[in-house]
């Protein structure tokens, strides 16, 4: 949709701002690497000469305008208050200067400083409405504390370098530390007047360096985005369950949107949601929308609303075909992700050629004397249900509970109940393996948890799942969604003859990643079973934001960082009882 004049001229004067400043930070760093170049910017940084906004020799001021520049491309109200201040007054500064003083005026260096200055302050001026984001209200007490300590340490390592050098030797505190707070702002080669001897040019760039990093870290905490961490309470997650008992069968995710280190964001009507998690400055929402498809598009304007509110980048892992449409119509892009392995219970057979491998593992597993039962949790006892998540701990593949888009994060939990338990046990009647399936709507499952005893025989997991396709119509399932393939269709095309070199080489670089990944054998393990694959798909708005959203996605699924559920004391019985029993175990589990 074309601009309106007025939406064009404050979206044009905000581009030049935010461009003024890439100018300005590349000249500065320029200016710190070339000598030539550094030596006339610092003879016009002084006498009766101005130089335009920023404009400085050095990385400290050359990062400092990077930054300035990243936080106005992202709206940042905050950026856009700093700029308009320090600029008007520089702009105040030379107007009177030139008021005042003849010699000022006699530089036409100088009016042309003043119109680049006129330029930006109009741009900022014009461009005032492009600058709305929000940023966190405890960000100035959190830069004032990072600028007060970070400067303390470049004082005193500056101080203690320069100490150590004859110049520093034979000059007083009070001069060193200028000399420090000079060379923290600017390379140029002029020293403190007292210093008789040049100082090393190696401290000059330390004391440069550390400054940059304050800088870097001042103004990130500064300008930083407010972390989101508004998890669900109690009654988003009551309104998220009424969404799901009406239309919960059309998203085999969705009732993954009841983790509890998600937020939310209702539609007008209350119809339809959009849960998210906020990482890194980016909004990751997970899987379809809840609710009504046609409340959807009132639930996705809230939430790009929102994003922009708080210049967080919108994100969507794991979305389906249909939603990808939907967001598609509100300016986002789509990537396919890879598939999702759905079986149809009425479908699935162990008949054939093709199954004989699995027909044969699952008769091996079966004659060893496993044996499988299937229940819903809320058909299990309390005890026995503390007992299970025990053991579902202690086989726990590491220290990090993986798993975010396609897993609840949790087991046990009361409101849970429709959940599925598969427990399989030895021939001693010991139990060696778990599998957690989730509601899909009232006739389908999602694969949750996979749990299993490390000294137990191989299979255990194949056999479960199995039993469950074959015992489903027992507990009323139809179908069942099972894991996430991530790029399957790279893997089942690259290998087919007649692959493209570049589907070839893409195939090879997933094969030697899936040595540390379970890339490959997930989709191996899927194919088996020979579901119907369901595409899913990352959403974005701009390309450029991919690596961003990729960071995201790895912290919230565990491959970076462990995503901590947050406590939430609402008087939940098997929680409570829980920690008072065990307090010495990590209950991860338990929300």
């Amino acid at each position: 949709m074309p601009r309106a004049p007025r939406e064009r001229v404050t979206h044009v004067s905000a581009r030049t701002a935010v461009w003024y400043l890439r100018i300005v930070a590349c000249l500065n760093l320029f200016a710190a690497v070339s000598l030539s170049f550094r030596e006339q910017v610092r003879h016009h940084n002084h006498g009766d000469f101005y130089t335009p906004y920023l404009l400085t020799a050095g990385f400290s001021s050359a990062a400092f305008a990077v930054f300035m520049s990243v936080m106005m491309n992202r709206h940042k109200r905050a950026a856009w208050i700093a700029n308009t201040i320090l600029s008007g007054l520089l702009l105040i500064a030379l107007l009177l200067s030139l008021v005042e003083h003849p010699g000022v005026r006699s530089h036409w260096f100088n009016w042309a400083t003043l119109g680049v200055l006129l330029v930006f302050q109009t741009a900022l001026v014009l461009g005032r409405d492009e600058f709305r984001a929000k940023g966190d209200p405890a960000n100035p007490r959190l830069a004032g504390g990072v600028l007060v300590g970070g400067g303390l340490v470049t004082l005193l390592a500056g101080t203690g370098l320069l100490s150590l050098t004859a110049a520093g030797r034979g000059a007083t505190l009070g001069d060193r530390v200028e000399y420090v707070i000079y060379r923290a702002i600017t390379l140029n080669s002029e020293g403190s007047q007292f210093f008789e001897v040049a100082v090393p040019r190696w401290i000059d760039i330390t004391v440069n360096v550390l400054s940059v990093g304050v800088l870097v870290l001042v103004t990130y905490a500064l300008f930083r985005a407010p972390k989101g961490k508004e998890y669900l309470s109690h009654e988003d997650e009551t309104r998220l369950r009424g969404l799901l008992e009406r239309h919960g069968a059309r998203d085999s995710l969705g009732y993954f949107a009841l983790r509890r280190d998600k937020s939310v964001i209702f539609s007008p009507s209350g119809k339809a949601a959009v849960t998210y998690r906020v990482v890194g400055g980016v909004s990751l929402a997970s899987g379809d929308p809840i609710g009504d498809v046609e409340a959807w598009p009132g639930a996705i304007e809230k939430w790009l609303e929102q994003a922009r509110e708080h210049a967080w980048t919108p994100a969507v892992t794991g979305a389906s075909e249909e939603a990808g449409v939907v967001y598609a119509r509100h300016g986002l892009d789509a990537l396919e992700l890879g598939d999702e392995a759905i079986v149809e219970v009425a479908d699935f057979s162990l008949e054939g050629r093709s199954m004989r491998g699995v027909r044969q593992a699952h008769n091996r597993v079966r004659r060893a004397g496993y044996t499988v039962s299937v229940r819903r949790h809320a058909d299990i006892a309390e005890a026995e249900m503390d007992t299970l998540m025990v053991d579902a701990d202690r086989w726990r593949d590491g220290g990090t509970e993986r798993g975010w888009s396609m897993a609840l994060g949790r087991l046990g939990d009361p409101d849970d109940g429709q959940c599925v338990m598969l427990e399989c046990k030895d021939a001693d009647g010991e139990l060696r393996a778990l599998l957690s399936f989730v509601p899909w709507g009232e006739q389908g499952l999602s694969l949750d948890l996979m749990r299993r005893d490390r000294d137990s025989d191989n299979g255990l997991m194949e056999f479960m799942v199995i039993e469950l396709l074959q015992q489903a119509r027992s507990i009323g399932v139809e179908r069942v969604s099972l894991n996430f393939a991530v790029f399957r269709a790279v893997f089942e095309r690259g290998g087919k003859l007649g692959a493209g070199p570049f589907l070839r080489a893409w195939r090879s670089v997933l094969v030697f990643f899936s040595r540390w990944w379970q890339i490959e054998s997930l989709y191996r393990a899927n194919a088996k079973y020979r579901p119907q694959w369901e595409p899913r798909y990352v959403l974005f708005e701009r390309s450029r934001d991919l690596p961003r959203i990729a960071l995201a996605n790895a912290c919230v699924e565990g491959f970076i960082s462990q995503p901590r559920l947050p406590a939430l004391p609402r008087g939940r019985r098997r929680a409570a009882v829980q920690v008072e029993r065990a307090p010495e175990r990590e209950l991860q589990h338990v929300a």
